[in-house]
């Protein structure tokens, strides 16, 4: 029997009986008709209007349109009035969306508004937030958000096992705002080419946020219940009245030119290596239809992307790091395959990317988007040769089909395909991976509680087709999951096996071999009628992890025994836990053969304080200290940040990590310094710089880019690293050992 029927009549037994048996006991299952009448917010037409758009909500157009408010805030009194008041209004021709929006406010002059720079954190700012869920299917959306000096962040929602903001998608859309004595206001235009959408319906989800900093007062227009909130779909309002949007024909050319420049030195033989090259590529973007987008990408070129954060690895498996790249993020939540549960059989960072060295992209092809409930994404990348690694081409299709209100079943295929079968040194040529996930959601559960159920099976085929000696089973994840996430009361209970041959050739995976029962509870009163403390929260976090067959090798018990949220924004948290581990090999902590732990059994304790200053201030500041058992010895490790922000549009944050090691007959220090220096001057233009060094790997690092965006969607970029590396064996001190720069143009064609 060949490996996709093998997967087929495992995934279908799976599959076939489990709804059947959880349904009845928690109460899924069709459409209520019972529940309260959604908020709504008209889009008005602007019928050939010339708007000034300056952030001024002082056009007679404007003022025809009445104020929709009403928020109710979420924090600090749940369901409580607000002490300013906000209205929003929406308008819309052919072409575009418009947004007027007025935050009230008693006190201009203490408004927060220290970002500029695009997608930084408004966790310091005054802010107004907003989602469009295009499709009505309460399952995904887009995300918006501008805070009183013009900055604009946005993102992609999706939700299942809890929420997901993808917030390194860049639409495109230009946002305009004024501080007066009324408080501050905002105009904004989303052109309908920038969002796909159901051109069939003039209905939208719609939802709006505002934080009012000073307070750390959060408002909702509606979903204001804790459980509820902005980046859930389904408690979003409606928005009518949008009739015959256009996208144009649907047709996007982006070119892009290139040229770079780079040296690298030989340490060995006293020598560089100098290349510089110049290049052009594009991407072409076409709406099939306003809910299937088609994309082509040529010479595809990622020099503009921000550095990793440097890591210090002192665990026994590998470090996940986030994707970055454009390409990749769009349409990511389609992608997504069985949230929350630790498993990645697509990992995007596995294309084009090795050890973290970018390997050229020849081309790529994406289909995304939705067909009425079915979701549909594909993918395809051609990879080109660099030194010994050969060209690959990966393929990955998803298809997911909706049900009920929150519910969804899907699959998840993946191909890589490698040249002359020489990156694994073995005769691979073809490794496929074949994954099928079901969720479960309702959100009125014992009336409107949240209560979620997710599955998953996952398999791939043997490594080698000279391998005969691995089952199915060997090769492949199962795994169950029921999620609680409400408030105060929240839970999780999750179940997973891993064969012990699992690994998908285009995913990411820690660790194989094992059972994993891990269960979770949170307690987090708000205190409403305090004026010092906002919220504790107290759980309990427990981990049961052992072989596959039934030895313990792993077990975890951790206690919050208090995570206080003051109402003046600052918090302190303190925590507990046990560990212990069954070590059945030598492990060799920083891979050098300095620390080598012996095989055994493990059991420490341990603890952790954190403490940190509200980020609205202008000086704020992060500290937390970890100390228990390692291993053999003992473990403590120091973590500081520090933040300054001077003036608006000027962010200098520094963070500090020491750990300090103790083992049998041994031990180490590490140090990791991180500087990040931006300088905002206004929304558009931005240059920031940031510097890494650690005394594991010896290399100090920095990447400093400059971004000018002349208008959305039309970019230079000009990038320049440099890495020295400290080199006490040698007596070498910090030289040169790698520099580059690189410009890079970009412009947006929209037909």
């Amino acid at each position: 029997m060949n490996f996709a029927n093998r997967f087929t009549r495992i995934l279908t037994n799976a599959f076939y009986f489990m709804p059947i048996c959880i349904l009845p006991i928690l109460g899924f299952g069709q459409d209520s008709n019972n529940e309260n009448d959604p908020k709504e917010i008209i889009g008005y037409p602007i019928n050939d209007i010339e708007l000034q758009m300056d952030g001024i909500v002082d056009e007679a157009f404007w003022l025809t349109i009445p104020g929709n408010g009403n928020f109710l805030m979420q924090e600090p009194k749940e369901g409580g009035e607000p002490t300013e008041r906000t209205e929003v209004r929406v308008a819309y021709d052919s072409k575009n969306l418009y947004l007027a929006v007025v935050c009230y406010d008693s006190d201009p002059s203490d408004i927060k508004a220290f970002q500029k720079k695009r997608d930084a954190s408004l966790e310091t700012d005054d802010r107004f937030r907003w989602i469009f869920d295009t499709f009505m299917d309460k399952r995904r959306a887009y995300f918006f958000e501008i805070n009183p000096s013009g900055l604009r962040g946005d993102g992609l929602i999706s939700s299942g096992q809890g929420q997901t903001l993808n917030k390194d998608w860049d639409g495109i859309w230009q946002a305009w705002t004024y501080i007066g004595d009324f408080g501050w206001s905002a105009e904004i235009r989303i052109p309908f080419r920038s969002i796909n959408f159901d051109a069939k319906s003039e209905v939208w989800g719609i939802n709006f946020q505002r934080t009012i900093r000073r307070n750390n007062e959060e408002l909702l227009w509606t979903g204001h219940r804790r459980n509820q909130g902005l980046l859930r779909p389904q408690n979003a309002g409606i928005l009518t009245g949008l009739v015959d949007p256009s996208q144009g024909i649907g047709l996007e050319i982006v070119p892009y030119a290139i040229a770079q420049s780079s040296k690298e030195y030989d340490e060995e033989n006293d020598e560089s290596n100098n290349t510089t090259s110049a290049d052009l590529g594009f991407d072409i973007n076409y709406n099939i239809t306003s809910q299937l987008k088609a994309s082509f990408t040529y010479n595809t070129d990622f020099a503009q992307t921000e550095v990793d954060d440097r890591q210090i690895n002192l665990t026994r498996f590998p470090l996940r790091f986030p994707e970055k790249r454009d390409f990749f993020l769009e349409g990511s939540s389609i992608l997504q395959f069985a949230p929350r549960s630790g498993v990645d059989p697509y990992f995007s960072r596995r294309i084009g990317l090795v050890d973290g060295i970018p390997i050229p992209i020849m081309y790529g092809g994406r289909l995304i988007g939705n067909i009425d409930k079915n979701n549909i994404a594909l993918l395809h990348v051609r990879t080109g040769k660099k030194g010994d690694l050969n060209p690959e081409s990966f393929t990955v299709a998803r298809y997911r089909r909706d049900f009920w209100k929150e519910s969804s079943i899907g699959v998840l295929y993946t191909n890589r395909s490698t040249e002359g079968d020489l990156l694994l040194d073995n005769p691979v040529q073809n490794r496929n991976t074949l994954g099928a996930d079901l969720t479960l959601s309702t959100s009125e559960f014992l009336g409107d509680n949240v209560l979620q159920f997710s599955a998953f099976f996952i398999g791939h085929n043997p490594a080698s087709p000279l391998d005969d000696s691995t089952s199915l089973l060997d090769r492949s994840v199962r795994g169950l999951r029921f999620n609680f996430p409400n408030q105060p009361w929240s839970a999780w209970v999750s179940y997973r096996e891993f064969g012990q041959e699992y690994d998908p050739a285009v995913g990411f995976n820690r660790r194989n071999g094992f059972k994993r029962l891990q269960p979770a509870i949170n307690y987090a009163p708000l205190f409403e009628k305090s004026n010092i403390i906002r919220e504790i929260e107290w759980g309990i976090y427990y981990e049961y992890l052992t072989s596959l067959e039934n030895e313990l090798l792993t077990e975890n018990l951790r206690f919050t025994l208090g995570e206080i949220r003051f109402e003046s924004g600052e918090s302190l948290g303190v925590e507990i836990s046990r560990n212990f581990e069954l070590l059945d090999e030598n492990f060799d902590i920083l891979g050098d053969g300095s620390v080598i732990v012996a095989p055994g059994e493990y059991m420490n304790w341990g603890y952790e304080l954190e403490a940190s200053s509200a980020t609205f201030r202008k000086v704020s500041g992060s500290i937390g200290y970890e100390a228990s058992g390692f291993w053999t010895g003992d473990i403590s490790s120091l973590e500081l940040a520090l933040t300054i922000r001077p003036v608006p549009g000027i962010n200098l944050v520094s963070a500090y990590r020491h750990a300090k090691v103790t083992a049998e007959n041994s031990g180490f220090n590490t140090n990791l310094f991180q500087l990040d220096l931006g300088f905002d001057f206004t929304p558009d233009i931005s240059l920031s710089s940031i510097i890494q060094f650690d005394d594991v790997s010896e290399v100090l690092g920095t990447n400093t880019r400059f971004r000018w965006i002349i208008t959305p969607g039309t970019d230079i970029f000009f990038v320049y690293n440099h890495n020295w590396l400290n080199n006490t064996e040698l007596n070498k001190r910090f030289f040169t050992i790698q520099q580059g720069g690189a410009m890079k143009v970009v412009y947006t064609y929209r037909f």
